[in-house]
């Protein structure tokens, strides 16, 4: 059963209490306390643990039930999904000091060719993550599951998840049914998005077109990275990154290969009616997107990252479950960064997307 019959079964809403419960711990916190007050645990233990966590990790996922069962009835064997819960994410965000997690549906999404089936799937997600937010106040907030490629559903899911559940963004897939996010077909979902002047935050899907073409490495290794890049090429080429100015895209894993292939966008460029289409050039472009940490945080791939993308635009994303925020971050130890520049990775730009996060 949905979590909205659950809801409702006792006249008043569970995210509603949840939502009380989360003002009565913000009352708190206005009377000196900090912003999250777990159950055993004391003021000045509290407070101790606030001033010890800092980082926003953008790039931790979720399972819901449902999802946990769409997958392992799909024998998808993504084991660190399945085992997920709310306490090891908690777990590991204190070890590695992160004290808020962004989560989102890892892929495959929520889609599987039903698209009834896709909306109570991707509602169940978001109304899962809602009362994980309430429960925990401060700790998480969630993208907007949606289902595509079914678009009345996706702007549907759009509405209820930003409007009613108030989470803090969308979370898509890098391409659905082989077609990617600058594809007219997602013309409307665009649209709205750049009504809302949404966060809109990619994860990589497995292309169908390429999940068997190196058995022996498996899918993740190569394609994932790779279908990051061609949505980044169609959001620039298609002309839809310049059309739709207000929305604020952040891309996993540093931009897949995006950053080693900028040579070879620019000449893409010299094309009249590509660059028609990005009246203020690609770089413009190109800075004005995010990039998170995910699988890109050690010193062999962080200098180009670094050179392509302004360090204002990149944040500290780990891919919880498959990597812990621990691993992350003594990755970047690595990376000479200086204490400035890591300060806005691991915070300060995600707080500019989050801004709601300064008075977690």
């Amino acid at each position: 059963a949905s979590l909205q019959n659950t809801f409702a079964a006792n006249g008043k809403s569970g995210l509603s209490q949840a939502m009380r419960r989360r003002e009565f711990l913000a009352g708190l916190a206005a009377l000196g306390g900090a912003a999250l007050i777990p159950e055993g645990i004391s003021l000045a233990q509290t407070k101790a643990a606030a001033a010890r966590l800092s980082r926003i990790d953008t790039h931790h996922h979720i399972s819901s039930p449902g999802f946990i069962a769409a997958i392992a009835a799909r024998k998808t064997g993504q084991r660190p999904l399945i085992e997920w819960t709310p306490e090891k994410s908690l777990a590991e965000m204190d070890k590695a000091g992160v004290a808020t997690a962004i989560m989102s549906t890892s892929e495959p999404g929520v889609w599987f060719g039903d698209n009834e089936a896709a909306r109570r799937l991707a509602r169940e997600c978001n109304e899962y993550a809602a009362k994980l937010i309430a429960d925990h106040p401060g700790r998480f907030g969630m993208f907007t599951t949606v289902p595509l490629p079914d678009i009345d559903g996706c702007l549907r899911e759009i509405e209820y998840g930003m409007d009613t559940l108030k989470l803090d963004g969308i979370g898509m897939m890098t391409s659905y049914v082989g077609k990617y996010l600058g594809d007219p077909m997602f013309t409307p979902v665009m649209e709205e998005l750049n009504r809302r002047k949404a966060i809109v935050y990619f994860h990589p899907f497995r292309a169908e077109c390429c999940k068997d073409l190196q058995p022996e490495l498996g899918t993740a290794v190569i394609e994932l990275g790779t279908d990051t890049t061609r949505n980044i090429a169609s959001l620039l080429f298609s002309g839809t990154a310049s059309k739709y100015p207000e929305i604020r895209f952040i891309f996993s894993h540093g931009g897949g290969t995006a950053p080693y292939l900028i040579n070879r966008f620019v000449t893409v460029m010299q094309r009249p009616e590509i660059a028609a289409r990005l009246p203020k050039g690609l770089m413009y472009e190109v800075q004005k997107f995010y990039y998170d940490t995910a699988m890109f945080y050690n010193p062999n791939s962080w200098p180009t990252l670094k050179k392509v993308v302004p360090i204002s635009h990149i944040v500290y994303g780990t891919d919880y479950p498959f990597v812990t925020p621990e691993t992350v971050a003594k990755g970047l130890d690595e990376c000479a960064l200086s204490p400035s520049e890591r300060r806005a990775v691991d915070r300060e730009n995600a707080l500019g997307l989050f801004p709601r996060l300064r008075k977690a």
